[in-house]
């Protein structure tokens, strides 16, 4: 198998609605993000899969090497290992697209988050961690799609920041039964909603409407992101643009069902996925 192959197995592997963005794509780009993407699978699984926390942070170490590898940072591994497929698929797609090292770094940094931190206090703090996880992805992948604008990096990370936090909107029962609240505290307070509520799955009228303030939160983070965009840019962005497309959608159905978040999990067919992939990309 091949370092690309690998990847694209990683990428369709997971059901995730990226994958139906990347379709759109030129080759040479669509696997450049698809490197980027299996690149952030597997960071993830360190932190979700990996029980024992000095495990999961010595492999978290390691993707930064591997990572310094990649930009020529670094020698081959000390033990003489193979650089990782991943790793391999990233090469090209640095070279081919000067991707900076740094936001590979912020990536790593807000998987180790997940290690140190399993509640968020502020709104603030939460900030910090989707820039990390998401906001960082965005901006790689911005620099893959093309850009002539440096106003379309704010747009990217604005985009992806938006993208992490339906992520969180979504998947709040999810976390809470491995024990991690990504609703900030402050906002649990404000609507009288206890953590035990959520990691018991306590429905309520005041988690209804906490979960909407986080839809709108996350709405006007679509809102502002995409007020960035320069016009001349809109085009070779577009697969964010769908990206974004898809998940506000999967926000309306939430809102639609009630913000019943605990008790229900909602999600989007692959077909409906494609005809908004479709839809998206014709109109822009």
């Amino acid at each position: 198998m091949t370092p690309d192959q690998y990847c694209q197995q990683r990428t369709s592997a997971s059901g995730s609605s990226f994958y139906y963005s990347f379709m759109f794509l030129p080759p040479e780009q669509r696997r450049a993000i698809t490197a980027l993407y299996a690149f952030c699978r597997e960071v993830d699984d360190v932190v979700d899969e990996v029980s024992e926390d000095r495990v999961a942070r010595l492999k978290l170490d390691w993707w930064r090497h591997q990572i310094a590898m990649a930009h020529g940072a670094a020698d081959p591994s000390p033990a003489g290992e193979s650089p990782h497929p991943v790793t391999r698929a990233l090469v090209p797609a640095i070279e081919a697209f000067s991707l900076p090292r740094q936001p590979f770094d912020e990536i790593i940094d807000g998987m180790q988050m997940d290690l140190d931190y399993n509640r968020y206090e502020t709104f603030a703090d939460l900030r910090l961690y989707c820039h990390r996880v998401a906001g960082a992805v965005g901006l790689l992948s911005a620099r893959i799609f093309g850009y002539t604008n440096p106003a379309t990096l704010d747009y990217a990370d604005g985009l992806g920041i938006a993208l992490q936090l339906t992520n969180i909107v979504r998947d709040v029962a999810e976390d809470a039964r491995r024990n991690r609240i990504y609703l900030p505290l402050e906002d649990l307070a404000r609507f009288g909603v206890l953590e035990e509520d959520l990691i018991a799955r306590r429905d309520s009228e005041a988690m209804h409407a906490l979960v909407t303030f986080q839809i709108d939160r996350a709405e006007q983070h679509y809102a502002d992101a995409l007020a960035l965009l320069p016009p001349e840019d809109r085009r070779s962005q577009r697969t964010g643009l769908i990206m974004a497309a898809i998940y506000r959608t999967l926000l309306s159905e939430i809102r639609a069902g009630g913000a019943m978040v605990l008790t229900e999990r909602t999600s989007l067919t692959p077909l409906r996925k494609l005809w908004i992939a479709w839809k998206t990309a014709r109109a822009r």
